[in-house]
């Protein structure tokens, strides 16, 4: 579709899982199976759950994040400025392990709310991690038959 990144890994499923003590995760075995080893963690916009891309899809996201708001990135503006460094402010690194697990900053788990339970969402090039209670609250609030009318 026009306008629409075309990301390059697709991500799907819902897993429910544990942030253990030192803030690592597990991630699931059909999602290794596809990510590199490299990935970027970064807070959502509504401060809702973190969203896991590898690096070239977050740049691709940063990027339509000006498209789509701005019609460009523009280095000059010192608004376009402050929202990217905000947006790569909130995001960090970090590399699975040879156990298949990353490792999520206490400030990020913090900012979304994440202690222990929590639920990993495949969203195409992406996926995000929800505390469980804030997903479950989340995911009732949304009607799909009222999208069917």
């Amino acid at each position: 579709m026009e306008g629409e990144t075309a990301w390059h890994i697709d991500l799907m499923g819902s897993y429910s899982h544990k942030v253990d003590a030192k803030g690592r995760l597990a991630l699931p075995s059909q999602f290794r199976k596809v990510l590199p080893t490299d990935l970027v963690v970064t807070v959502d916009m509504k401060d809702q759950a973190l969203r896991v891309f590898d690096q070239e899809d977050f740049n691709r996201w940063v990027d339509k994040f000006f498209v789509d708001r701005f019609g460009k990135y523009d280095s000059s503006s010192s608004q376009h400025e402050a929202l990217k460094r905000k947006l790569k402010s909130r995001s960090m690194p970090v590399t699975i392990d040879s156990a298949g697990r990353i490792g999520l900053s206490k400030a990020q788990r913090e900012k979304v709310g994440i202690d222990a339970d929590v639920v990993i969402v495949g969203n195409t090039g992406y996926f995000e991690i929800w505390d469980a209670a804030s997903f479950e609250q989340a995911d009732d609030e949304i009607d799909l038959a009222s999208f069917m009318q």
